[in-house]
């Protein structure tokens, strides 16, 4: 039988032979997964065996990380805004760059009394899930083309306890008949629109290192041929959806921000900024909706 430390100093080889850049710590977050030993435990007990079915078991999960399998894929797990989310094929991994968005939108709705949000291409559900847990008077509409990604934010939903707070549904942007003005039905208002949307430009996506370009969902990462389809769409579409004064942001690429504020400004939007993220990258570009709701101005 296999050590800890003998069977960690495996992983990391098999890693490293792969070209896995952080071989390291992934051989490790991968036999923390798989023993539920911490650190300070295996520090502590370095020479303990393990049964051939655990290794066996972290070894096939260290193979299928060197084929550049995300981490997060393997383990179906992954931590946004300190909350662990449920993840897989289905949905974009939650990066720790998108918490910018998050924080900036928390900001905002500080004015706001029971918040009302739509999160547009929702995705596993971290954006929206983690608004309302830290907001527990905010409820919630969570957007996605994917039937497959749906599935995963209802279950994180399910999991954090706020089901009785979103909902969600399945719709190529605003097509969904239940963002549809019929029959006199009233449409749904909300103080904020937020969304991280496809921004990739179509050509840019066989250059993404190969976590990304392979196993994250295609449709989650193309932006068209210029990366900004989505914006303009949502931008000039969603502004039906948004109260008076109501607020709209996005996540974007780093060198995407001139463009997309341009595209929000011509839509009618005000008080339009761009905000980095703690690596100085244009990040987050957001605007208010003036209060009296102008006639549609396509972009």
């Amino acid at each position: 039988m296999k050590t800890l430390k003998e069977l960690l100093k495996e992983g990391i080889e098999i890693l490293e032979k792969s070209g896995i850049e952080e071989a390291g710590l992934d051989a490790w977050l991968l036999l923390e997964y798989e023993t539920g030993k911490n650190r300070a435990y295996f520090y502590a007990h370095p020479e303990e065996t393990v049964t051939e079915e655990t290794a066996n078991a972290y070894l096939e999960k260290i193979r299928c990380r060197a084929t550049h399998i995300p981490l997060q894929h393997i383990t179906h797990q992954a931590f946004f805004m300190g909350y662990g989310f449920y993840v897989d094929e289905n949905v974009l991994v939650p990066r720790q760059d998108t918490e910018t968005l998050v924080e900036k939108a928390l900001e905002i709705a500080a004015s706001m009394e029971n918040p009302e949000i739509m999160d547009m291409c929702t995705g596993s559900g971290c954006i929206l899930l983690s608004l309302l847990l830290e907001r527990k008077d905010s409820t919630g509409t969570g957007v996605d083309v994917s039937s497959g990604a749906l599935k995963v934010a209802e279950k994180n939903a399910k999991a954090l306890g706020v089901t009785d707070r979103v909902s969600f549904v399945e719709s190529n942007l605003f097509s969904a008949f239940f963002l549809q003005k019929k029959d006199g039905k009233t449409l749904p208002g909300y103080d904020m629109l937020i969304s991280n949307p496809p921004y990739i430009r179509t050509a840019d996506i066989d250059t993404l290192m190969e976590e990304v370009q392979f196993h994250d969902p295609r449709i989650a990462l193309d932006g068209h041929e210029d990366g900004l389809y989505f914006y303009r769409k949502i931008t000039v579409e969603g502004k039906t959806f948004l109260k008076p004064g109501g607020w709209l942001l996005y996540e974007i690429g780093y060198d995407q921000g001139n463009e997309v504020g341009t595209i929000m400004r011509k839509a009618g939007f005000s008080h339009v900024e761009i905000i980095k993220d703690l690596a100085g990258q244009d990040r987050v570009a957001l605007g208010q909706l003036t209060e009296k709701k102008q006639e549609e101005n396509h972009v």
